[in-house]
């Protein structure tokens, strides 16, 4: 069978470092005559780095305040920058969604800064965005530059890194799913993303004790994870070696109970159980994420028994293009419920 073909993208520079936000200015590398930007950036945010990110670029910059990773927030960052010669997300997921996909439809370059890590999207060629007919991530690009400074991560809440770990963790039955779409749905499969996806989960799976004590290592060691996984969706040219059956569980959750849990604490609970069908080391995963002090139960987000066996049911449907190991064990309301309740979800 013909492998096909896919466009490779990713990131031109990262920077990592401490106390290095006040170098976005330099970083950027605005061209002769256009020092111009938009900024997408949540209140919180906004009220605490607005200070030096204004001062380093050195000129008349536009703050657009994102309340939600949404279109309406996407059109507004589009509008302020019809002169602007790039968009830069600074903030956590909504932020840089935002304005990546609107950098994207503006074909203007785009900068992420994140103030956490908390999610993938940080170097990721997609989106989550809602209102635009779909529970999951739209194609966009990724980011020409990512500048992280350790010190303003480490300080974002520790329920946002518990996040990000959980969405590491997701990548063992992300790369699963895709193996198996390989074997049994002829899907193109490409092992060296697949192994760079694994390694950062493995990061977190080795490292979860120290991980778990929120310092400054742990903070490094989360967003290097993270970019290198969106890094490995860019060289798939798909999400899948980042997202599987665990999002998709993620995604049924959003539309039956959203706002209870944050995205990677659900794909965190996700990938217990669905390391469970591949049968895969699940018990590993569960005290993994318990070392790092994020959700292994529906009911630490307040999700009742009902909408965790609710949610596994409705999964396959939020992407029926996309084979996982759901796809193929179809789950009735009985094997549901005794799956999330072995591995201790209910």
């Amino acid at each position: 069978m013909p492998l096909g073909s896919h466009t490779m993208e990713f990131p031109r520079r990262i920077r990592i470092g401490e106390g290095i936000l006040g170098e976005l200015g330099d970083f950027v590398e605005f061209p002769p005559g256009r020092r111009s930007a938009v900024i997408a950036s949540g209140a919180n945010v906004q009220e605490k780095v607005k200070g030096v990110v204004t001062s380093s670029i050195g000129s008349p910059v536009e703050w657009v305040e994102v309340d939600a990773s949404d279109m309406a927030n996407v059109e507004r960052v589009m509008k302020a920058s019809s002169k602007a010669y790039c968009i830069i997300g600074i903030g956590g997921g909504k932020s840089v969604d935002v304005g990546k996909l609107a950098a994207y439809r503006l074909n203007v370059p785009f900068f992420s800064v994140p103030t956490s890590a908390s999610h993938d999207g940080i170097s990721s060629p997609f989106a989550s965005i809602s209102g635009m007919g779909t529970h999951y991530s739209e194609r966009a690009k990724p980011p020409v530059g990512i500048l992280a400074d350790i010190e303003v991560i480490a300080a974002a809440p520790k329920r946002l890194e518990a996040a990000g770990c959980g969405d590491l963790v997701s990548k063992l039955t992300a790369v699963k799913d895709w193996e198996l779409a390989s074997e049994e749905a002829g899907e193109y499969y490409g092992g060296y993303a697949a192994n760079l996806a694994l390694m950062s989960a493995q990061v977190f799976l080795d490292g979860s004790k120290s991980i778990g004590e929120y310092d400054i290592g742990s903070a490094r060691a989360l967003v290097e994870g993270l970019i290198s996984a969106g890094v490995a969706a860019g060289i798939a040219g798909s999400s899948r070696p980042c997202s599987g059956s665990e999002h998709l569980f993620s995604h049924a959750l959003d539309s039956i109970c959203p706002g209870k849990g944050l995205h990677g604490e659900q794909c965190g609970i996700g990938t217990i159980m669905m390391a469970s069908l591949h049968g895969l080391d699940w018990e590993r995963v569960r005290t993994s994420l318990k070392d790092v002090h994020a959700p292994t139960t529906g009911a630490e987000l307040g999700i009742a028994d009902g909408e965790i066996t609710r949610a596994l049911l409705e999964a396959p449907s939020i992407r029926p293009d996309r084979y996982t190991i759901l796809s193929k064990v179809k789950l009735d309301e009985r094997a549901a419920r005794e799956l999330a309740k072995d591995t201790g979800v209910i």
